[in-house]
């Protein structure tokens, strides 16, 4: 969940069914799928536009979804999408599945700063930088789920403050460790 989800660095996997659970409620062009994905995980990295459309793109090469319509208007034509019978078996199964538990050892921080450590570059600096982006990141987010009322975007924001937490203390216990292995080495 490095940053869809916003907070989170969706993989191509969950863009697409996250698409699909857009699209069953209703046909729609990929500006509105994009700001609805948005909408809906409000804690992750906003869905950039080029993979709206290269996740729509294979969704209709899989046959999960088709072009319901071209609308020609005084702007660029739109292409409007729709979920196929497919696409609803496709969502549904993935729905029915549970995900792995974690860990998730190969997080882009953990990297960072083993990596760090093993080039004898400031992991201790790092990590204090880290942690004031994470805190300021975090107030972002508790000042968004105050404003919230919709019960699903205030899930994600649980999600993602929930996260954020978690990778607060683990940049606190790393920072504690390499600053007593600092001592013992000094």
């Amino acid at each position: 969940m490095t940053q869809c989800m916003y907070l989170v660095n969706s993989s191509p996997v969950s863009v697409s069914h996250a698409v699909l659970g857009i699209l069953v409620r209703l046909p729609a062009h990929g500006y509105d799928l994009k700001w609805e994905h948005d909408g809906r995980f409000p804690g992750s990295r906003p869905m950039a536009f080029g993979q709206v459309y290269s996740t729509l793109a294979r969704l209709v090469r899989d046959g999960y979804v088709q072009v319901a319509e071209v609308v020609h208007g005084g702007g660029p034509e739109k292409t409007v999408y729709a979920i196929t019978d497919s696409g609803r078996r496709y969502l549904a199964e993935w729905l029915g599945q549970t995900e792995p538990a974690g860990p998730y050892a190969a997080d882009e921080l953990v990297r960072k700063t083993i990596t760090a450590l093993h080039v004898g570059a400031d992991a201790g600096g790092y990590l204090r930088r880290q942690r004031a982006a994470h805190l300021g990141r975090m107030r972002e987010l508790v000042a968004a789920q105050a404003e919230q009322r919709e019960p699903a975007a205030q899930i994600a924001l649980d999600h993602a403050i929930a996260h954020l937490d978690a990778d607060l203390r683990w940049l606190e216990t790393a920072a504690a460790r390499i600053a007593d292995a600092g001592k013992v080495d000094g």
